[in-house]
């Protein structure tokens, strides 16, 4: 089953609702009660109208949604609902890196929402998920990231170019989780970061083996290259035991999102979204460093933007 992210229209403001109250009514009662549950039709649709919705589909029906507003270069997310039933599958990951992109395209730097602290396990998710606490609020906190820096790559040869100059700021334990569709250029990518890196052997997609270690050939970090692609869980993705050679290594995973987060608290993250047009070589790469190692790392590729 495959999920389709896209933003909303105020014709969509049923069906969120309908997603909002199904996933905060499945929350265990606070108090204050959240505003979510209050919620009408007309409600939605004023917030989609003023600002933004996103949606995710399964099958033509939504399973997840949230709504934003962007002002003053800060993007602020609101209802962030999945269904009960839809979680636990990387439902919530894949809608935020989405909406993330459309926040950073819309011209905001950075992404803010509150959490609930009667919610520990929903504050450890948006950590997972690059968040960090900014400032307390009489019933949690305010939690915000930097938004990714996009990179426009015309052809091939300049994805290999990018990988090799993220190369020259990788280090030995970094994990690096790729996404994008089939062709996109996750492997091209990969080949340019082990050029880069100077390490062994030709770089293909590891699909059938699913992990491959190209050794450096100097003092150098090796290259772990791993696809998930037919991984179910992050629990399989946990038997290839990668914690054993992380420590040495840059560690990389395709088709990874909702899979590798639990990997390391500090990654980059890299979405690569290719032109509408089939005929179009370019590509835009979107980096998304999480967690205090990458914290400013990434702004010197904001100028290829």
């Amino acid at each position: 089953m495959s999920n389709a992210v896209r933003l909303a229209e105020p014709a969509d403001a049923p069906e969120l609702l309908r997603v909002i109250r199904a996933a905060f009514s499945a929350r265990p009662p606070v108090d204050p009660p959240a505003e979510a549950l209050a919620d009408q039709v007309h409600d939605v649709e004023a917030a989609i109208e003023r600002g933004y919705g996103v949606i995710v589909e399964r099958d033509g029906r939504a399973i997840a949604g949230l709504l934003m507003e962007v002002e003053d270069g800060t993007a602020t997310l609101r209802r962030v609902s999945v269904l009960p039933e839809a979680g636990g599958a990387g439902v919530g990951f894949d809608m935020i890196a989405t909406t993330l992109i459309a926040a950073a395209d819309l011209g905001a730097r950075r992404v803010e929402i509150v959490a609930r602290s009667e919610f520990p396990q929903t504050i450890a998710w948006w950590e997972r998920a690059g968040f960090v606490k900014l400032r307390p609020l009489p019933t949690g906190w305010v939690m915000g990231r930097s938004l990714p820096v996009p990179v426009r790559v015309p052809d091939a040869a300049s994805m290999r170019a990018l990988g090799r100059r993220l190369a020259g700021i990788l280090r030995a334990g970094d994990v690096i989780v790729a996404t994008g569709e089939l062709g996109a250029g996750k492997t091209t990518l990969t080949q340019g970061i082990g050029e880069g890196l100077g390490v062994q052997g030709p770089i293909i997609s590891p699909t059938f083996v699913l992990a491959r270690i190209h050794r450096n050939a100097g003092d150098g970090p090796d290259l772990v290259h791993v696809d998930a692609y037919r991984l179910g869980s992050a629990g399989e993705l946990g038997d290839i035991d990668l914690q054993e050679t992380q420590p040495r290594a840059v560690t990389l995973i395709e088709w990874g999102r909702g899979l590798a987060e639990w990997l390391s608290p500090d990654r980059l993250d890299i979405d690569i979204q290719r032109s509408d047009d089939p005929a179009d070589e370019e590509r835009t790469v979107y980096l998304f460093g999480v967690g205090e190692r990458w914290r400013d790392t990434l702004e010197q590729f904001r100028e290829d933007a």
